[in-house]
């Protein structure tokens, strides 16, 4: 006879009789498939998301009370939440690359909220597209030397997060006002200024979230508005970490060159480097070598003693 006491006990549930029984058969089964659904079922979980009552992008409110915008912002808030390694890997990133670019997006007269921008461009990497766009902000060659910025083979500075920051500002104070708004300006960054403008003409609209347009910008404010969310406020969507699990910027100093140099491998060994930590913090330098004929002003990025363990010669 069963002892239905030690079955409750062994099955962590408290119901009925009967209930308890199938319980028991179903955990005693050697139907394989039944068990595999049972460890599913029990094991993992998915939920809806609810969506905040309020949102805005850079002080621009987003008008959700739209069933069509509910529903385009609940499929960003899904695939970013439940993109775990991906949203992990921002939040590390974010902790390292956020104080490098919100005083630069606020000395530049920035809404801060355009630090997202460069985390659904480049996911905070030095990513290079298809289309050549390079970088954390993703600068297109041309954009990036309209910009003001050094690009060719030898120095590249669309890989230079403060430079590059900068540049993006430029572009996106300049879409602010061709297109009225901040919001309209980060679409304009997706789908270009003129390309935004043609759009709102032919549709005679005057905003983002009224216009008809194509997949990939259609989704780009609300990808933006996804990742702000879940950044600002990582707990709430079921991230966890502690403080020791974020990356954090390397303690370095910079060193002036206006001459060319010659040698980066040896450079790097005048600093206790090699060659490999050298580019990893100056990845704008494209070569081994620096050619600067017009003695430009470089400014190299040296980690501080100790922080590597660098291994140099043999």
């Amino acid at each position: 006879m069963i002892n239905f006491k030690n079955v409750l006990a062994g099955i962590g549930l408290v119901a009925t009789t009967a209930v308890c029984v199938q319980a028991v058969q179903q955990e005693t089964s050697s139907d394989p498939e039944i068990k595999k659904k049972e460890k599913l079922v029990n094991d993992y979980n998915v939920y809806a998301i609810p969506l905040p009552e309020t949102l805005d992008f850079a002080g621009e409110s987003v008008p959700l009370d739209n069933p069509d915008i509910r529903e385009r912002m609940d499929r960003e808030l899904l695939v970013n939440t439940y993109w775990q390694s991906n949203g992990l890997l921002l939040i590390k990133r974010a902790a390292k690359y956020f104080p490098i670019i919100e005083p630069i997006l606020k000395e530049e007269g920035l809404p801060d909220d355009f630090k997202y921008l460069a985390v659904i461009e480049s996911g905070l990497t030095q990513a290079v597209s298809p289309a050549r766009a390079t970088g954390f902000w993703q600068i297109l060659n041309s954009t990036g030397k309209e910009l003001g910025l050094e690009v060719n083979d030898n120095v590249d500075e669309r890989y230079n997060v403060e430079l590059s920051t900068r540049a993006a500002c430029r572009y996106l104070k300049k879409s602010k006002m061709r297109l009225g708004s901040w919001t309209l300006a980060a679409a304009g960054y997706n789908a270009g200024n003129a390309g935004m403008s043609r759009r709102l003409d032919s549709q005679d609209v005057n905003g983002y979230y009224d216009l008809l347009l194509g997949e990939e910008t259609g989704r780009y404010v609300f990808r933006i508005l996804a990742l702000k969310q879940i950044l600002s406020d990582p707990e709430t969507y079921g991230f966890n970490f502690t403080e020791d699990d974020l990356y954090k910027d390397v303690a370095s100093y910079r060193v002036k060159v206006d001459t060319a140099v010659t040698d980066f491998v040896k450079f790097a060994q005048n600093f206790g480097i090699n060659y490999k930590i050298l580019k990893l913090h100056n990845p704008w330098l494209r070569e081994d070598h620096l050619n600067n004929a017009s003695r430009k002003l470089y400014y190299i990025e040296i980690p501080k003693e100790g922080v590597y363990n660098a291994n140099i010669g043999q």
